[in-house]
């Protein structure tokens, strides 16, 4: 062992280090136990070792040289700072050198061969010698000022958050919906792909009218599940907990509401996670690349299963607004009225670059696999960098300028490597908080149908594709929306208008939540979904956010409130 090796803490854990983990330390001819590693720096050494000196001067003055002890100084990172010392013994016993953490209210010792020695505290045993050695359990070493202190070789990262702020209840939904199961082959838009069966699981409130006229289809973004509110099946709060239910925005009272898990996802639909029962194996990425056209068929095929030929409207939001975009578009005979929210009508390269970076993210994680990580180790360091990634843009830097500024984790702490500012802390939690709860090939293949998406594909222009669309429209955005920014809403309202339709109705949110503004902003998303959907439709043109508002505040009650 090379006699420049730094010198470490080797206090064995409780229980005692087997012989095995014991062999990771080695001890050299002077009874010193050392590791390899390249942590401190050569002035460090030399200062440790001179201390050392020292001490073994005191201890072995006058002793006979089968009594002598070796004594050396291990320094314990904590953060970025040296904040305890240690003194080590290593004495020669039965051909063993056996090494004891002098330090520590309750030392252990082991050896480096196959006996273990009994638990002992030197402390009492230590020889007084004067300085430097005293001043070493006093005090940190003291270096002089701007010499590098070393590596760190410890990362205390805790998601620490403060309880500030409203947040989207999105969960992991295992029970509560239903599934319908079409076994009619299923012919995809891109690359030729097929599937001979699909299944689409959905949530239903409220009752179908004799009519059956009422029925609203709740379309969600890209990690939420069918779970938009809560039933007697599922008792948890819905990701649109107070947006759905009697007398809210989308009030089950007086419509029947479905809400579907997109196809493609991991929540009951059919996806990269479903069995492939040809091989009784899930697909992983054998499942055929899909877009937002696939996920409007399917849609329509759970329509049928129920029974409903034409929607009162489809409420999307996020994915779920270019979803009801799509469905106005592929099907305009069968919707009545269109709800997009914070949505768009072609993917913009902004945003294309935002979902790259989150698929590239779980792509290189060695336990990705190509896709095939079911029943083996999961790719749950991508996912987490991905989630934090994707909170970068579902909120908002006003938001977060108001509600963590430059506020730390603690003002007690040294700075470090690991999260010092709170918003640091807030993306980690974000991330360890999503990591396990959606499938990582569900959100490379949605992500990726996202970017695919363009309504004037096949289409002379944007307007050309639009004019499809021959119901009366909202569209809602956000001024402070990062993934979809309001230009974004503000071209699929033009556009529209320019296609011909004069039934659209452009809503401008000035809100602090971004894109999450959907989820969290009950009373102005609310409000303006509720006087949109129960206002007898008119060649209203676009209208101002003022009189939106005075027309869905005569309507709300008082469980949906408008300020």
């Amino acid at each position: 062992m090379a006699r420049s090796t730094s010198i470490l803490k080797i206090l064995a854990p409780k229980p005692l280090l087997t012989t095995a983990g014991c062999n990771l330390w080695n001890c050299s001819s002077h009874n010193v136990c050392r590791r390899n590693s390249t942590a401190f720096m050569s002035t460090q050494r030399k200062h440790i070792e001179r201390v050392s000196s020292t001490v073994n001067n005191k201890i072995n003055d006058g002793m006979p040289r089968h009594r002598r002890t070796s004594w050396t100084i291990s320094s314990t990172f904590r953060g970025q700072h040296i904040k305890q010392h240690r003194m080590l013994s290593c004495l020669p016993l039965s051909g063993s050198s056996f090494c004891y953490d002098v330090a520590a209210e309750q030392s252990r010792s082991f050896s480096c061969g196959r006996q273990f020695s009994q638990r002992r505290d030197l402390r009492d045993h230590m020889p007084q010698v004067d300085s430097p050695a005293t001043d070493v359990f006093k005090k940190p070493l003291m270096e002089p000022q701007g010499v590098f202190k070393g590596l760190e070789t410890d990362f205390p990262c805790l998601a620490r958050v403060k309880d500030t702020g409203p947040e989207p209840a999105y969960q992991k939904v295992t029970t509560g919906y239903k599934v319908f199961r079409s076994m009619k082959p299923f012919h995809l838009k891109l690359n030729k792909g097929v599937l001979p069966q699909i299944d689409v699981a959905y949530e239903t409130w409220g009752e179908l009218n004799k009519e059956r006229n009422n029925a609203i289809i709740v379309l969600a973004g890209m990690s939420a599940s069918s779970h938009a509110r809560s039933s007697v099946e599922n008792m948890r709060p819905g990701w649109w907990e107070r947006f759905v239910g009697p007398g809210c925005a989308v009030d089950t009272s007086k419509f029947f509401v479905i809400c579907p898990n997109n196809f493609g996802g991991c929540y009951g639909s059919s996806g990269p996670s479903s069995i492939n029962e040809l091989t009784g194996k899930p697909y992983g990425t054998t499942f055929p690349i899909i877009s937002l056209e696939d996920m409007t068929n399917a849609l329509f095929l759970l329509l049928d299963h129920l029974g409903i030929d034409r929607l009162y409207a489809a409420v999307g939001s996020s994915l779920g607004g270019m979803l009801s975009l799509q469905s106005a578009a592929s099907y305009p005979h069968r919707v009545g009225r269109l709800v997009s929210i914070s949505a768009c009508a072609q993917s913009h390269p902004s945003s294309i670059a935002m979902r790259y970076l989150q698929r590239k993210c779980i792509m290189v994680d060695p336990n990705w696999n190509k896709g095939h990580y079911y029943d083996q180790a999961y790719p749950k360091i991508g996912m987490k960098l991905a989630r934090e990634i994707a909170t970068i843009t579902y909120r908002s830097g006003p938001e977060w300028g108001k509600r963590f500024g430059r506020g730390r984790i603690s003002e007690d702490e040294s700075v470090s490597l690991c999260p010092t500012f709170l918003i640091e802390s807030y993306l980690e939690h974000q991330g360890e908080s999503f990591s396990t709860i959606y499938d990582p090939n569900s959100l490379l293949y949605i992500s990726k149908a996202m970017d695919m998406y363009d309504i004037g594909e096949g289409f002379d222009s944007l307007e050309e594709g639009m004019s499809r669309v021959k119901c009366p429209v909202m569209v809602i955005g956000v001024q402070t929306d990062i993934l979809f920014p309001i230009w974004q809403q503000r071209q699929m309202a033009r556009a529209l208008q320019d296609s011909g339709n004069e039934q659209v109705t452009f809503y401008e949110l000035n809100s602090l939540y971004g894109h999450d503004t959907f989820l969290l902003d009950l009373n102005g998303v609310g409000a303006a979904v509720k006087g949109f959907l129960e206002t007898e439709q008119r060649n209203v043109g676009i209208i101002s956010k003022h009189k939106l508002r005075k027309e869905a505040k005569q309507t709300l009650p008082v469980g949906c409130p408008v300020n």
